[in-house]
């Protein structure tokens, strides 16, 4: 049986693919190869995908699917701190403030120097009363950026 295999396949192998093979009652036979599905691993996308998908989605104000697709580019590189960013802002949008503030969180443990996350996880803070929390946040955003207009208005605010 392995011998006949073997012969078959290498009788295959001559045939130029794309080609016509004409058999003796006059039937073309076409030995171009179709894909007919690729394992999923082939169509997988990569982290720069899902991250511009899920931002183009909450341009557009599709705030859960852009959850859906940043949790996707954080699936596949957890060290994102801008996909948790984002995240954290379509969370915001939604009044989920825990949430918000959990990605905004981890976005700064991955980029410490990230004066926008101090800035939106203090309002996300102050949403849910913790005003002491949010002013702590806010001077962090003062010392990491201190000629942003964000930290006049927080200089106010605390």
């Amino acid at each position: 049986m392995k011998k006949r295999i073997a012969f078959i396949g290498s009788v295959l192998s001559l045939i130029p693919l794309g080609q016509p093979l004409l058999i003796k009652t006059g039937v073309g036979l076409l030995t171009t190869v179709l894909i007919t599905s690729l394992p999923e691993k082939v169509q997988a996308r990569d982290n720069s995908y899902y991250f511009n998908s899920a931002y183009n989605k909450a341009e557009r104000g599709d705030h859960y699917g852009a959850i859906s697709d940043f949790t996707k580019a954080i699936e596949i590189n957890p060290k994102d701190a801008d996909a948790y960013y984002n995240r954290g802002n379509s969370k915001a949008e939604l009044k989920d403030h825990y949430g918000a503030i959990s990605d905004f969180t981890k976005a700064i443990e991955i980029n410490p120097k990230d004066a926008e996350a101090y800035l939106n996880r203090g309002i996300a803070k102050e949403n849910i009363g913790d005003i002491k929390g949010a002013c702590s946040d806010w001077r962090q955003t003062v010392y990491l950026s201190p000629n942003d207009d964000a930290a006049n208005w927080v200089r106010e605010e605390c």
